[in-house]
């Protein structure tokens, strides 16, 4: 995988609820070294999620910049909402303290946006949905993110969110069957709400979907998480 000339390399960082993936990128995007995963710290605390990023960091070789995606609003490198983290990480200045520690400059985005760059198409009302510890969302218009969705978190049925009734621990609880019939009532409300050209479903348990999906609906890699990383750079 590695080239000989790669240019400007980035280490795109996924911090998930349940593991904290990296990978080197060359300028076009293409993943240069293999990934490396960790599981999440317990707790989630600020300090030992740094200190994973720096270990994983370490172990991937050269590189000139870092992108992050983070599972919770964040807005021009600082955290705002970590529900599947820990609450410290509210009002966190991640890219900030994560440039001291690596020594780089570094990018933060919603990991769901970040999925979303790696996927999109550029045209047309295209909306990114992550499934794994919770339930992310990014929407694009014309390649243009609206940032910070969160769709997970607004109301969905039975006076429960979407990540209530499709995160993994409801998934675990009542079985792949009626998750996936769920899903598709999801998919139906999120197409009637934005009339979607595209929908794109990611995140690990992307492959528990044993759905007929619809025209507009693909599933992509759980390693776009990381391969979008490289969007963030592209001013």
């Amino acid at each position: 995988m590695t080239k000989s000339n790669p240019g400007v390399l980035t280490l795109a960082v996924d911090i998930g609820g349940s593991g904290i993936k990296t990978i080197v990128l060359d300028e076009a995007g293409e993943a240069v070294t293999k990934r490396n995963r960790v599981e999440t710290p317990k707790p989630p605390k600020p300090e030992a999620v740094l200190g994973a990023i720096v270990t994983l960091a370490n172990a991937q070789g050269e590189f000139h910049r870092v992108s992050v995606g983070f599972p919770g609003v964040v807005r021009r490198g600082v955290v705002y909402t970590a529900v599947n983290l820990d609450p410290d990480w509210v009002e966190f200045d991640l890219a900030t303290v994560l440039s001291e520690r690596l020594g780089k400059p570094v990018r933060v985005c919603n990991d769901a946006d970040i999925q979303g760059l790696g996927a999109i198409s550029g045209q047309g009302v295209e909306l990114v949905i992550t499934l794994g510890t919770g339930f992310g969302t990014a929407l694009f218009v014309d390649g243009k993110l609206v940032p910070n969705l969160e769709g997970g978190h607004h109301p969905f049925r039975k006076g429960e969110t979407y990540e209530q009734q499709l995160g993994r621990a409801a998934l675990e609880k009542v079985g792949q069957e009626r998750w996936n019939k769920r899903l598709l009532k999801a998919l139906r409300n999120w197409q009637n709400l934005f009339t979607c050209d595209r929908i794109y479903l990611g995140g690990g348990e992307a492959k528990k979907i044993t759905l007929d999906l619809p025209d507009n609906v693909t599933i992509i890699p759980n390693i776009t998480g990381l391969l979008g990383g490289i969007g963030l750079w592209r001013d």
